[in-house]
C-alpha cells in the first residue's frame, strides 16, 4: 500500500509542471461600430504573436481560451481602424470593444501628396526582406505571398525609407513551419545611422506536415527560440537566468566607445524584482548586456558587427526606459520601454516563435 502511495506521489510531482502549464482563462466580449453600436460579425480577434484567434457571431460576440500570461488582444474589421486591449486572467468582465471606420478621404489627400516610389517593390523588394526576415538561414524559406500590398516611401530630406501595407501581410515561414498574418504598422530605415525599425501585429498558423517535416520544424523553433528575448523573459520570470545559459550585466561607463560590462551580482534581488500573483516587475532602468551562452551566434553576425571570430557567445545589449512587467508567459509591457540592438534585433520575423510556443522535452 505505501509503495502505491509512494508512486502516485511521485507520478503527481512530475505532473505538476504539465497541469500548471494547462492552467487557463477565458476572455469573452462584443465588437461593436462605434458610430453605430450595431454588431459586426466576422471580426477578428486574436492574440497578437500566438496562434489563439477567433471570429466573432452574428452578434459581434467572442470568446477565446488562454493559457495563463499576458496578451495583447487585437481585433481588426474590414474598414476599420484595428483596436487593441492588454488581458490578462484579471479580465474577468465581458469586453466591449467599438472600432472605428477608416477614413478614406484623409488616406487620398496623404497619397496624393506623398514621395510614394513608383514601383517600390522592384526597386526595394529585396532590401524590405533582408530587414523584415532578416538575413539568418531561416530567412531563405520565407516566403511573402502578397508583395503588391506594400507601398514604399523615400525622403530624400530625411534620408529614410518608409514602408507601409495596405492590407494584411501573408507570409509562409517553411523553415519554422508557420503561416503568418501581419497587420504592419510600418517599417522605417534611417540610412544615415542603419537602423531599422519596424512594428505589427503578428498571427501564427501552425502548419500541417509530414513527419519527417514537422521533425524538422520543432528542431528549428527550438533552436530559435533557445537565447531569444522570449526565452530570456521566460527565464527571470521564473529565476532560472543562470540555468538557462543567460548572463546579464550592467554596463557601467556608457559614454565609452567600448563600453565595460559587469554581472549583476543578484538578478532576483528585491529591491528592483518584485513578483506577485504571478506577475514579475522589474524596476532598473539603465543600460545591460545579455549574454547567451549556450549557442553560438551565426557567422553572418559576427562578421556583420566586426566581432572577434572566435566569440562564443550571442550578445544583446538592452536599454531599460522604465519599469516593465512580466508575465508567466514570458509577454512584457510596456514593449516599447525595452530597446535592444546585437544579437536580439539581428534575429527578426524569420526567426520568431509566437508567445505559445513551448520546446518539446527531450
Amino acid at each position: 500500500m505505501k509503495r502505491v502511495l509512494l508512486l502516485s506521489f511521485f507520478i503527481f510531482l512530475f505532473s505538476l509542471p504539465a497541469l500548471l502549464a494547462q492552467e487557463r482563462f477565458t476572455v469573452t466580449g462584443k465588437v461593436l461600430d462605434s458610430a453605430s453600436q450595431q454588431p459586426l460579425k466576422g471580426a477578428s480577434v486574436f492574440c497578437q504573436n500566438t496562434t489563439f484567434g477567433v471570429i466573432t457571431n452574428n452578434e459581434g460576440e467572442f470568446s477565446i481560451s488562454l493559457p495563463k500570461g499576458g496578451y495583447d488582444l487585437v481585433v481588426s474589421f474590414t474598414g476599420y481602424q484595428s483596436g487593441e486591449q492588454r488581458i490578462n486572467a484579471s479580465n474577468t468582465e465581458p469586453l466591449f470593444i467599438q472600432l472605428i471606420p477608416k477614413d478614406n478621404s484623409m488616406e487620398s489627400v496623404t497619397i496624393a501628396g506623398s514621395n510614394e516610389v513608383p514601383d517600390g517593390w522592384n526597386k526595394y523588394g529585396s532590401f524590405f526582406k533582408e530587414q523584415f526576415f532578416g538575413t539568418t538561414i531561416n530567412s531563405r524559406e520565407c516566403e511573402l505571398e502578397n508583395p503588391e500590398a506594400l507601398r514604399f516611401f523615400y525622403s530624400k530630406k530625411r534620408n529614410r525609407l518608409k514602408v507601409l501595407a495596405k492590407e494584411e501581410l501573408r507570409i509562409v515561414n517553411r523553415a519554422l513551419g508557420y503561416k503568418i498574418r501581419y497587420g504592419m504598422d510600418s517599417l522605417s530605415y534611417e540610412y544615415g545611422t542603419k537602423i531599422s525599425t519596424f512594428s505589427g501585429y503578428p498571427f501564427y498558423e501552425t502548419m500541417n506536415g509530414t513527419p519527417e517535416e514537422e521533425a524538422l520544424w520543432e528542431k528549428n523553433r527550438k533552436k530559435a527560440y533557445m537565447g531569444s528575448k522570449l526565452h530570456f523573459m521566460r527565464s527571470w520570470h521564473a529565476k532560472t537566468i543562470e540555468e538557462e545559459g543567460f548572463v546579464l550585466e550592467q554596463v557601467t561607463n556608457q559614454d565609452a566607445r567600448e563600453f565595460e560590462s559587469a554581472r549583476l551580482p543578484e538578478y532576483y534581488d528585491t529591491s528592483f524584482y518584485f513578483k506577485d500573483s504571478g506577475v514579475v516587475e522589474i524596476l532598473l532602468p539603465g543600460k545591460f548586456r545579455i549574454k547567451y551562452y549556450k549557442e553560438l551566434p551565426d557567422p553572418a553576425f559576427v562578421k556583420f558587427y566586426k566581432l572577434p571570430p572566435h566569440i562564443r557567445v550571442q550578445l544583446t545589449v538592452l536599454d531599460i526606459l522604465d519599469d516593465f512587467v512580466i508575465e508567466e508567459n514570458g509577454y512584457w509591457w510596456e514593449q516599447a520601454d525595452l530597446i535592444n540592438t546585437g544579437y536580439w534585433s539581428y534575429e527578426r520575423i524569420a526567426d520568431a516563435v509566437p508567445y505559445d510556443y513551448n520546446p518539446q522535452r527531450e
